[in-house]
């Protein structure tokens, strides 16, 4: 299952940026995944849970976008989306895609880090206890 090793790698370099920055969490991650790339959303989605154990994004949600395949005639420069399996004859032209426009992105697009003062704030929360009843 390659998408562990796509969590961790994800996971990672969220880290990385989370030390850069003296981040004390990540609330979520948004990541563009190409219909082309081979991911399995539901199996990523498990993956970075997984992944996310015992760093500063333990508990962020991912959020997966998905970003079609589409491809561009040399011939006479038709965009079309390629679909699954990839339709890589131009409908307009009958002549082979000279290439692929989009559809194998694997990118972060967005890390919304944890408000460090909603942190402090949640660490200082007292929680009231109920009122013993009287015997």
């Amino acid at each position: 299952m390659h998408e562990m090793s796509v969590a961790l790698a994800v996971v990672d370099q969220v880290e990385q940026a989370a030390r850069s920055r003296g981040a004390v969490g990540v609330e979520s991650v948004s990541l563009d995944v190409g219909e082309l790339a081979g991911v399995v959303p539901d199996a990523l989605a498990f993956c970075f849970e997984l992944a996310c154990a015992g760093t500063v994004l333990e508990g962020a949600e991912l959020f997966t976008r998905s970003v079609p395949g589409t491809a561009r005639c040399g011939t006479c420069a038709d965009v079309w989306d390629v679909g699954m399996p990839p339709q890589l004859i131009c409908p307009a032209c009958g002549n082979a895609a000279a290439d692929l426009v989009s559809g194998r992105e694997l990118r972060i697009s967005e890390v919304r880090w944890a408000d460090v003062e909603a942190e402090a704030d949640a660490a200082h929360v007292r929680i009231r206890e109920p009122i013993p009843q009287e015997s």
